[in-house]
Formats: C-alpha cells, structure tokens, sequence
C-alpha cells in the first residue's frame, strides 16, 4: 500500500501542486502530471500508474472520453474523477466509463490520500444508494458497454457468487464480505474475480451496476 503510484490530470497549475505535496506527503508516489486528455492518455499508456486523478474537464476534450481511453486500454488503472460540479449526468456517465469514484475538489485535501488507499484496496468508492438514485433516475449520456446491453443471465453465477455480488452492490469492503458470510478473506477475492470474468467487467462499480440493474439489490 506504500508503493502507489498516481498521475494526476488537470489543466490548473495550482491545483496539480496542491494534490502532488498532498500524495507524496503522505508517502504516495506521483508519477506525472498531464494537463490534457491526450497527454493525459499518452502517459497512462507510459507509466501505467495505478491511480489516475482525472479533471472531468479538460482544454482539449471530455475528462469522460479520457476516462473511456484509458479503462479500455488499461482495465486494472483505477480513475478518480475530479470536479467542482456535482452534477448527475456526469457522475452516471463516469460509472457508465468505468470510473472507481468522484472526488469533489471541495474536499479536505487531508482527506484524499486515504480516498487513493481506499480505491487500490476496493477499486470502488461510490456510495450504493447514491448510485442506485443516478442510475434510475439519470439517462446515460453515452452507449452502454457491450456487458451492460447484453448481460449474461443470472444463472451463470453460483448461489455464492450471487450473494457475494450483492453485498458488494451493497457497499461492503472484501473484509466485511467476509465476515458476513464467513469466508476468508482469499475465498473473497476469489469469487469476485470470476464475478468479474463472469460478467466481463472489470471492477467493482461494474459489477454494482451490473447488480443493480438486474435486480440483485
């Protein structure tokens, strides 16, 4: 957990200072600093950090096309999304993209070093109520990915790997997955890789889509 690496992407100088003494402060490494969507997908490609802090709005295009680039090239990159706006179209388009959360940059800047630790550790940092509101309420500003058009029946999935995803929908970490099915922590992660494979998603807030929207929750 020492050793995360981060690229940060924002068009604001000030802004990416502020975050880099932040991270590495608290012993995060920053890799780079893009302050463009194409630069930003040109070093994701290069240094292949395991945080991307993304601005949701970039001089040259849509911090959600960057978003798009980068999850399809790079499943297992984790992107936050940056922003000062708190709008529901962007947060449906940012799950819809494949995002693992959506950071306010109203937050205590204290505070985001423990929200990159948490990302790597779960890759999903969206609250479940709040994305069971946006996804009933909010169209979906983009085309669904191909697993969210056609998704595989239900029956694919094992009775245990059906109660698994549906804690994980619920916001349960893998440690309190767990507990409340007494399993081990190995066993866990196990189920949510084939979950993953299963489903053909590849993490966390795929799969709570994935749940919701099928009636698992």
């Amino acid at each position: 957990m020492d050793d995360i690496t981060v690229l940060i992407v924002d068009d604001h100088g000030i802004v990416r200072e502020g975050l880099r003494t932040v991270l590495e402060e608290s012993g995060i490494t920053v890799v780079g600093e893009a302050v463009s969507g194409a630069e930003a997908i040109e070093m994701a490609n290069t240094l292949q950090p395991q945080v991307i802090l993304l601005d949701i709005r970039l001089p040259d295009m849509d911090g959600i096309r960057v978003l798009s680039a980068v999850k399809s090239a790079h499943p297992q990159i984790d992107v936050v999304m940056l922003t000062t706006y708190g709008n529901p179209q962007y947060l449906a388009r940012a799950v819809q993209a494949g995002a693992a959360g959506y950071l306010s940059k109203d937050v205590d800047p204290e505070h985001i070093p423990n929200v990159i630790r948490s990302v790597v550790r779960e890759h999903h940092l969206f609250d479940p109520a709040l994305l069971r509101e946006v996804l009933k309420n909010t169209a979906i500003g983009q085309s669904p990915s191909p697993s969210l058009v056609a998704p595989p029946p239900v029956s694919d999935l094992s009775d245990r790997e059906i109660e698994v995803l549906r804690l994980v929908a619920e916001g349960f970490n893998n440690e309190a997955i767990a507990t409340a099915l007494v399993i081990s922590l190995p066993t866990v992660k196990t189920h949510l890789r084939h979950i993953f494979e299963k489903l053909g998603v590849s993490d966390r807030t795929q799969a709570a889509v994935w749940a919701i929207r099928n009636h698992i929750v």
